[in-house]
């Protein structure tokens, strides 16, 4: 069998040494590249009908060839290509400063020109080194977060329109794509990111912008209090000398913290969240914590152990349902979304709660936060305003870190998407990308004739 058409072979020229076709070559299913790609051996190269055969395959896979999606996030950027099912790369937020020689993140900038600069280089590798694509050839469907700055939206546009001289951009709200996933048009979606944890109800498919909950209680305030657990009362094994984590602090770099949180640490029950939270926040007599699980050891470049305490696996997540003085925590984001709204909104959106994000990803994260729902709705602040008592949770179909890229791939796919996008003609006539919450943006006024 001879098969001198792939996917491969026209993206890159047909050059010679892609004539032969390897499944891990292939964005193509086997069954798909049988329907489309095989044909005998009779034929010489000569005389194949590549024409045809590069029309039916654009008719068959044209939304791969049409469609760029990105996700972008303050910690990571999910990357792939539209229809399909997850992500080609995830890079992480930071890039490489050519001048300084420091890594810096790519939300930490002081002028929108260094903002500019850094998002050339940033897509820049994108595009070359891990999608290995030509950005003129494709289309762009960006999800945002509802707290994206707008400086950072419009640079990102210019990035795109006038460096790179994309065909079309669309850039659509993460919790709206999110729904995609899940067939419905009505939910309250509950973010966990890295840097805060948003909720968002949306009601038919149109966000309630008035009733949108934040709170800056997220992965990284989950990486802080792991860090400031190990430098108090960690310990390090260097050899076969033991020394306190405070003296080699190298070791606590964001990455080993990250790993430790994925690794090691969970959400413990309320019970015993109870008993925790009494003494961390009301001062009770230490002896009254619950008794720790297994301490665990953590391996470390150059044969080093670090040793993570059965209590630094329990207590670091519990930061972020420890309320504060305005009794916020990230389960009261939900009912504080579902109060703001109307009164014939909220027994539906309490039946439709949806929780993506890495962070939500944590071990016993999801039914903890399901506990505490059903008890705060029995204090007296919630009890008397709101009647349901009952919450129920849709399960999206991917990993919860990547729902929003599934659904921007699942819209990215969509004949309509021309439709929604902003193409580089109308940039440069405007100068100004539509925002999709201003009503002033969605309204087509009549011209006068």
């Amino acid at each position: 069998m001879c098969i001198p058409v792939s996917s491969v072979a026209c993206k890159r020229g047909f050059s010679l040494q892609n004539r032969i076709k390897v499944k891990s070559r292939t964005s193509l299913n086997l069954e798909n590249l049988q329907n489309l790609m095989k044909i005998s051996t009779e034929p010489d190269l000569d005389s194949f009908p590549y024409n045809r055969a590069i029309k039916h395959w654009r008719t068959q896979k044209k939304r791969r060839l049409a469609r760029l999606y990105q996700h972008t996030d303050s910690k990571d950027n999910k990357c792939g290509i539209a229809g399909e099912m997850c992500p080609r790369c995830i890079v992480p937020s930071h890039l490489k400063n050519e001048k300084t020689g420091k890594v810096q993140k790519l939300w930490d900038f002081k002028t929108e020109t260094e903002l500019y600069e850094n998002l050339k280089d940033f897509l820049f590798n994108l595009y070359f080194r891990h999608l290995l694509m030509n950005p003129k050839d494709r289309r762009m469907v960006v999800c945002e977060s509802l707290l994206c700055p707008a400086a950072f939206r419009e640079t990102l546009a210019r990035v795109l329109f006038k460096h790179f001289e994309v065909g079309s951009v669309m850039f659509s709200p993460g919790h709206l794509t999110t729904l995609l996933t899940l067939g419905t048009y009505t939910a309250l979606v509950m973010d966990v990111g890295y840097t805060e944890t948003l909720v968002v109800p949306v009601y038919e498919g149109i966000p309630v912008l008035k009733a949108v909950q934040a709170l800056p209680l997220a992965g990284q305030a989950v990486h802080r209090r792991i860090r400031e657990m190990l430098v108090a009362d960690g310990k390090v094994k260097c050899g076969q000398q033991e020394m306190p984590v405070s003296l080699k602090l190298e070791f606590l770099t964001d990455e080993v913290i990250e790993d430790i949180k994925v690794r090691c640490c969970f959400t413990t029950k309320l019970e015993r969240a109870e008993k925790i939270h009494a003494v961390n926040i009301k001062g009770e007599d230490p002896s009254n914590y619950p008794f720790p699980p297994p301490d665990v050891e953590y391996p470390l470049d150059g044969g080093s152990l670090l040793y993570v305490g059965g209590k630094v696996r329990e207590h670091a997540c519990e930061v972020m349902f420890e309320q504060d003085n305005e009794l916020q925590s990230v389960a009261t984001l939900i009912l504080d979304a579902i109060l703001q709204c109307p009164i014939d909104m909220r027994v539906i959106l309490s039946e439709n709660i949806v929780i993506t994000g890495g962070t939500s990803m944590l071990p016993g994260f999801l039914h903890r936060v399901q506990v505490e729902l059903q008890k705060l709705v029995r204090e007296p602040r919630y009890t008397n305003v709101l009647a349901m008592k009952k919450f129920k949770f849709h399960v999206t179909p991917c990993k919860a870190n990547y729902a929003a890229w599934l659904g921007g791939s699942m819209f990215g796919s969509l004949e309509t998407l021309p439709g929604k996008s902003v193409t580089r003609d109308q940039y440069v006539e405007t100068g100004a990308i539509p925002d999709w919450c201003s009503m002033a943006s969605n309204t087509n006024s009549e011209k006068p004739v």
